[in-house]
C-alpha cells in the first residue's frame, strides 16, 4: 500500500497545478484523513513553497470551528503535506452542480463561512481565494473553509505576491484584480460573488478569458439577480450590491454583516433589518 509519510493512501480526491489531494488512513489512530502533497516539479520553486508553508502556518494559527483543522505536517521526500480533518461530503460546488440550497442551507452556509472568514480577518490574514471548492462539507453538512494556500498575512511587509495574480478570476475582488493591497474586503466581494451565483446559478462576470473576467470586476456593473431570476424579491439585489460595491469601503466591513442580511431575506424579516457595516 502506498504511504505518504505514515499514512496508508485510499484514493486521489483531487489534483491541481499546485497540489494533489488524497484520502488516507491514519493506521496508528484508524481515523480517515485528507492529505495535500506539493507536485513534485514545484519542489524547487520558492514562491510555490512559501504558499504551502504559508498554507499550513495560516490554518495552525486559526484554529477556528469553521476552518478545516490541520492535524500534521511533514515532508514525503522533497515534498511537503499537509494532514487534514476529511470532509466527507464534498465542496459547495460539487453540491450546486447537483441542486440549489434551501433557505435554511444558505443562512447556515453563509454564516460559518462569514464568522470563519471574519475570524481570519482580525489576525491579519486575508484568504484570497475564497469560492465554491474551497467550501468543504462534514459529516453532518456543516459548511468549513480550506485552502488558505494563497492566504495573504496583512501585517507582513513581503514581496513575494506584489505583482502576481493570485486567486480565481471569477471570484477576484476588483482591488485583487488590479493587484492593489487586500484586505478582508476582498473576501467579503468574493463571498458575494458565491451568493450570487447560488442565487442565479450563474457567474456575475464570466468572459472568454481569465484577464476579461478580471477586467469586468473593475469596471462592468453588478448585473442584477432579479434581471436573472424575475421572482427574487428587490432586497438581493440590495444585498448584492453592497457585498459586490468597487470600493471596499461601499462593502460590508464584516462577513457576518452580509451573513445577517443573508438571514433577514432567507427568512422573510427584511423589515426588521436595520442597517449594520
Amino acid at each position: 500500500m502506498a504511504k505518504i509519510g505514515r499514512y496508508e493512501i485510499i484514493e486521489e480526491l483531487g489534483n491541481g497545478e499546485m497540489a494533489s489531494v488524497y484520502l488516507a488512513r491514519d493506521p496508528f489512530i484508524k481515523r480517515h484523513i485528507a492529505i495535500k502533497i506539493l507536485a513534485y516539479e514545484l519542489t524547487q520553486d520558492p514562491l510555490f513553497l512559501d504558499f504551502f508553508y504559508q498554507e499550513a502556518e495560516a490554518i495552525a494559527s486559526l484554529e477556528h470551528p469553521t476552518i478545516v483543522p490541520i492535524y500534521d505536517f511533514g515532508l514525503h521526500g522533497v515534498q511537503p503535506y499537509i494532514v487534514m480533518r476529511h470532509m466527507p461530503n464534498g465542496s459547495l460546488k460539487s453540491r450546486l452542480m447537483r441542486r440549489g440550497l434551501t433557505r435554511q442551507e444558505l443562512t447556515d452556509l453563509m454564516g460559518r463561512i462569514a464568522e470563519g472568514l471574519d475570524a481570519a480577518h482580525k489576525v491579519g490574514i486575508v484568504h484570497r481565494d475564497v469560492k465554491p471548492s474551497n467550501i468543504l462539507f462534514n459529516q453532518t453538512h456543516e459548511a468549513f473553509l480550506t485552502d488558505f494556500g494563497l492566504a495573504k498575512f496583512t501585517q507582513r511587509k513581503s514581496g513575494i505576491t506584489g505583482t502576481l495574480l493570485v486567486g480565481t478570476p471569477e471570484y477576484m475582488s476588483p482591488e485583487q484584480a488590479q493587484r492593489l493591497r487586500v484586505d478582508g474586503r476582498s473576501d467579503i466581494y468574493s463571498l458575494g460573488v458565491i451568493l450570487y451565483l447560488i442565487l442565479t446559478g450563474r457567474h456575475p462576470f464570466k468572459a472568454a478569458t481569465p484577464s476579461r473576467t478580471a477586467s469586468a470586476h473593475i469596471h462592468a456593473p453588478i448585473p442584477s439577480v432579479c434581471s436573472v431570476i424575475a421572482e427574487l424579491p428587490a432586497m438581493w439585489d440590495e444585498i448584492i450590491g453592497r457585498a459586490m460595491a468597487k470600493s471596499p469601503e461601499d462593502r460590508y466591513q464584516s462577513a457576518q454583516a452580509l451573513a445577517r442580511d443573508v438571514a433577514f431575506a432567507t427568512r422573510g424579516q427584511w423589515h426588521l433589518r436595520t442597517a449594520q457595516p
